[in-house]
């Protein structure tokens, strides 16, 4: 039973964020004069190699000159991502902790006994959007997912997915109730860990964004077969989609970089300015497309909090 009010959410991240920028006259600019004056630490909720710990080493390495500070980057793995995010959120209000937040860990909000919330944080920005699906290793007896779900109708399948109670986790089941499957969530808090289980035929099926798995699918050891979207997408022409087999379902991850609520508004508008700069160049338009992600993943601000919002109540109502 889902205890949060997932519309709740999206109203309190936005009433969270004008009533912090409604207190800059109080704040004034000496919150901001000389801001940063020392590092600004990143927390990565999630284990080296995996999509959310490249995406925050690749914004820390540019937006380091452009700030002039450095930003080092720390992974806290656990809790599908709370772990980390805790700890950012226990921090003083102070602007020098930041930390790296996906899908599934937003998507806890739905869940009860959470011990955060969207009041907690203020997102400063989505940073990646990407396309997520299933993948088998590549000489799976597994070809189609036709081939998946002939198996899965009478033996359970194992899927390697990010935590229990995760939007991979909430995704899987509902694909599993939808399409009368039998598939088991494996939960794997470290990416690497994640693919050596895929590869190893220790479970069935990998949920995962193509990106974050690039170097497997290249070199022939991991490979798509089903992707939740409504259209195909290069460089995967002849992979099936979920709009293909029937099933009404589009899941995206995303990846978002956020600090702490109550942070000062002028040093939120400082780092937010930061990072659309560096967002908007050239490099970072590039590790988009090597990372297999929508060109048009940056948003911004209040475009972030709503997006976020929208993302959460969807997963809020696959739940129910």
């Amino acid at each position: 039973m889902i205890a949060t009010n997932v519309t709740t959410i999206g109203r309190c991240a936005r009433v969270g964020m004008t009533a912090l920028l409604a207190t800059v006259g109080l704040c004034g600019t000496a919150f901001a004069q000389n801001y940063p004056t020392r590092p600004i630490e990143m927390t990565v909720g999630w284990g080296p190699g995996g999509g959310a710990d490249v995406a925050g080493r690749t914004l820390a390495r540019l937006l380091e000159p452009e700030i002039k500070v450095s930003i080092p980057v720390e992974n806290v793995a656990g809790a599908t991502g709370v772990t980390g995010l805790l700890k950012m959120i226990n921090s003083q209000a102070e602007g020098y902790q930041i930390a790296i937040v996906t899908v599934d860990t937003y998507g806890l909000l739905n869940t009860p006994g959470q011990r955060w919330s969207m009041r907690d944080v203020i997102p400063l920005a989505v940073l990646t959007q990407q396309r997520s699906g299933y993948f088998v290793k590549e000489d799976s007896p597994l070809k189609t997912w036709a081939d998946v779900e002939k198996a899965a109708a009478g033996n359970a399948l194992k899927v390697a997915l990010t935590g229990l109670g995760s939007s991979e986790d909430v995704v899987t089941m509902t694909v599993a109730k939808r399409r009368n499957l039998k598939l088991t969530s494996v939960p794997y808090a470290r990416p690497g860990e994640r693919y050596a289980a895929a590869i190893g035929g220790h479970v069935d099926l990998l949920y995962e964004q193509a990106g974050d798995i690039k170097g497997f699918i290249e070199s022939k050891q991991l490979r798509p077969i089903l992707f939740l979207a409504n259209e195909r997408g290069a460089p995967f022409e002849n992979v099936q989609i979920s709009k293909e087999i029937g099933l009404d379902l589009v899941a995206d991850q995303f990846r978002t970089v956020a600090i702490k609520g109550g942070t000062p508004p002028d040093r939120v508008k400082f780092l937010e300015a930061g990072i659309a700069k560096v967002t908007a160049s050239d490099e970072y338009k590039k590790y988009l497309i090597d990372q297999w992600a929508d060109p048009k993943s940056v948003l911004l601000g209040e475009s972030a909090i709503s997006y976020i919002s929208q993302e959460v109540e969807t997963l809020g109502r696959l739940m129910k």
